[in-house]
């Protein structure tokens, strides 16, 4: 029990950089002095392969959303916000579609809107 409880003070006692030098260590045991730079080489080419693909799907990302910049147009409704209601999402809707929505039901904006959308298709 001594021993245990002596085991886990030593274990809480070591600070960060004695565990760098005892992984260290250990990496030079289990693989040996001539493998292990082979081994950094490949885990470097990893890590800058990651950091490619991550930079390549970040910018795949951001072309995607400034795709309308240029003269691409985007078919369907351009909502800028949050609304309040049913009735002001197909408002904006309608009004992103240019459909005229004054004077008009839910249901019967839902259909112009429908309609709109399966012709620009």
């Amino acid at each position: 029990m001594n021993m245990l409880l002596s085991a886990s003070v030593l274990l809480l006692s070591i600070g960060g950089s004695e565990w760098a030098i005892i992984i260290l260590l250990c990496l030079v045991l289990l693989f040996g002095s001539k493998k292990l730079p082979e081994i950094s080489r490949t885990l470097g080419k990893a890590v800058a392969e990651y950091e490619k693909m991550r930079q390549s799907v970040g910018r795949e990302m951001d072309n995607a959303v400034n795709m309308n910049d240029g003269n691409t147009s985007i078919v369907g409704p351009r909502i800028t916000g949050p609304v309040g209601s049913d009735r002001e999402k197909l408002e904006a809707i309608a009004k992103s579609l240019n459909i005229d929505y004054m004077n008009k039901t839910d249901n019967q904006l839902r259909s112009m809107i429908s309609e709109k959308l399966q012709d620009s298709n």
